[in-house]
């Protein structure tokens, strides 16, 4: 058993409580992983505040980190001691028909069995004598965690631990909603609603994917020169208008664009990306997660007229697969994170990190251990 610090949350909508903790040993088939960074993603606000299904109290949140593996359970093969993984907050079990199946990334394992405890049903972390529940399996607000072996991605030994992080999640969740989801072409419009960390990695999948024009929307103006130094042609704030923005777009790109990415996790805007693609053959991907028990209500008109409407997961790529490639492209300057990364603070500064995620000053806060 491994005492070390982590950030618990013992109650919704309280801050998180830097605490000893206990972590146990990996059972069969388990690695425990001693954490080097963690970035704060707006889904980890959300649990914060109880707005997802399904959460307990205690428990210890964070899904986007990067970490060395310390030490392996019975039955582990391919991961050892000292490899640098990235922990996968959605799994790739490789038995199940959605992984079976080629167009489809949305592992079953994260949705039948309770991504709270693991696979034997319990949790490896307890804190003054208190069982403290895990988060989609990663919980990386620990400096120690335990997993299945089968939700860890092996990556390069030389891969910049700061950076490794954003692979957990925020990058590969815009990027791929852009050239695995959309399929974005060349030559085509784009418009990407909100500019955090997966908006942001939204227009650098569409740059990649040679878009003419990407249309960046914000009501915070201050994010505009970052998105324009990740590729957006354009940046507009809806507060400059007196006309919902869908018009507003409709008349900047005659009709519509090809494609829309909703990065946000509001439903108002989820239906102003349907309404600002193009009759016929525009496409809107759904990427932002809404609060639990919101409803969208539009008119099917939108979709009889031609229009898709989709929704992405992890930008739709295979995890265990895909991570590890991802990685590989990134060291090999296929494109650049640095500007995604705002700020870097001390692991016990967790709660700062927060409040600069929820004031809008950050796009990125990535926590060292």
């Amino acid at each position: 058993v491994i005492k070390c610090k982590a950030a618990v949350a013992w109650a919704p909508n309280q801050p998180l409580s830097i605490e000893e903790i206990e972590v146990q040993p990996p059972k069969t088939e388990e690695v425990r992983i001693k954490m080097v960074s963690t970035g704060i993603c707006r889904t980890d606000d959300h649990a914060i505040h109880g707005e997802l299904p399904g959460m307990n109290f205690p428990v210890i949140f964070g899904h986007e980190g990067a970490g060395i593996i310390e030490s392996v359970g019975k039955g582990v093969t391919g991961l050892k001691p000292g490899d640098k993984v990235v922990p996968l907050c959605l799994p790739q079990c490789g038995k199940c028909s959605s992984c079976l199946n080629a167009q489809s990334n949305f592992c079953f394992k994260s949705h039948y069995e309770p991504q709270n405890v693991l696979l034997d049903k319990t949790s490896r972390f307890s804190c003054k004598g208190k069982v403290v529940d895990h988060f989609v399996w990663t919980s990386t607000f620990s400096e120690y965690i335990v997993m299945p072996a089968g939700a860890v991605a092996k990556i390069d030994d030389k891969a910049p631990m700061e950076k490794a992080c954003l692979f957990g999640c925020g990058f590969p969740t815009g990027y791929g909603a852009a050239v695995n989801t959309a399929k974005v072409e060349p030559g085509t419009t784009c418009a990407v609603f909100g500019l955090g960390a997966i908006g942001l990695s939204v227009i650098i999948g569409c740059k990649v994917s040679k878009a003419s024009r990407i249309i960046a929307i914000d009501i915070n103006s201050s994010k505009f020169e970052k998105a324009k130094l990740f590729g957006a042609t354009d940046c507009i704030n809806p507060k400059d208008f007196s006309k919902p923005i869908q018009e507003v777009i409709k008349e900047m790109t005659g009709d519509g664009v090809h494609y829309s990415f909703e990065c946000i996790g509001i439903t108002d805007i989820m239906k102003a990306a349907l309404e600002c693609t193009h009759p016929g053959y525009g496409t809107s991907v759904v990427i932002g997660v809404a609060p639990q028990d919101e409803k969208v209500t539009f008119d099917p008109l939108l979709l009889l007229t031609g229009r898709t409407w989709k929704g992405s997961l992890y930008g739709g790529f295979k995890s265990l697969d895909s991570v590890p490639q991802l990685v590989s492209d990134y060291m090999a300057g296929k494109f650049d994170l640095d500007g995604l990364v705002t700020h870097t603070l001390p692991f016990t500064q967790i709660n700062e990190g927060f409040e600069l995620l929820r004031a809008g000053k950050s796009i990125r806060t990535v926590l060292l251990f």
